[in-house]
């Protein structure tokens, strides 16, 4: 009790205080249902750090073919890497094969968010990004990678963008100016700023 004596409150604070009191007691010494055993093979283990994970092996099939090499003809070459130690994207598999097992393999890659499109290739059948294509987890799965198809290949997974920039150039993706530009720059007045803020 604090600055008041027991004897000094009313009886009826006076009980509750006191079965209060002796709730705590027995609450502090008493095992709670609620409380979990340790097993002994644990006990004095805090701190210990967690046990590992079992390894989550997964195959990837990769398209090879090196232009140093044209009597070799193209194939696939098989590597297995641990999902538990790699990034759930395809484009992070990759990665990890080429800094931690094969530093030959050749692949084009970028941002890593979607944008540039730069790791553009064709997983499982599928023609999409590898940053932004999820690894299947499926166990016993392989997943098969090449390159874009359609395109002439530089090496491994790299295409050819040659016909691709050709094809972007022709269609002139930029503003064009009517009258045509006479090497000015364009001024903007503040009413004209206002006009495009809304």
């Amino acid at each position: 009790m604090s600055l008041y004596s027991a004897s000094k409150l009313p009886s009826a604070v006076r009980t509750a205080t006191v079965g209060l009191q002796a709730v705590r007691a027995v609450s502090s010494t008493a095992p709670s249902k609620y409380a979990k055993e340790v097993p002994s093979d644990r006990q004095g283990a805090v701190g210990s750090a967690p046990a590992e994970k079992k390894p989550l092996l997964k195959t990837f099939k990769i398209y090879r073919w090196n232009p140093d090499e044209p009597s070799k003809k193209p194939f696939l070459q098989e590597y297995t890497i641990d999902l538990n130690k790699s990034g759930p994207m395809v484009l992070d598999a990759i990665l990890k094969i080429k800094n931690e097992m094969d530093p030959t393999l050749t692949f084009r890659r970028s941002c890593r968010e979607g944008i540039c499109g730069s790791c553009a290739m064709n997983i499982d059948g599928q023609n999409t990004l590898a940053c932004l294509c999820r690894i299947d987890r499926e166990a016993g799965k392989e997943t098969k990678i090449y390159p874009l198809p359609h395109m002439y290949v530089v090496k491994d997974l790299v295409p050819d963008m040659t016909q691709f920039y050709k094809q972007y150039k022709s269609i002139q993706p930029w503003l064009q100016s009517t009258p045509p530009e006479d090497g000015k720059e364009h001024l903007q007045s503040i009413d004209e700023r206002k006009k495009l803020d809304g």
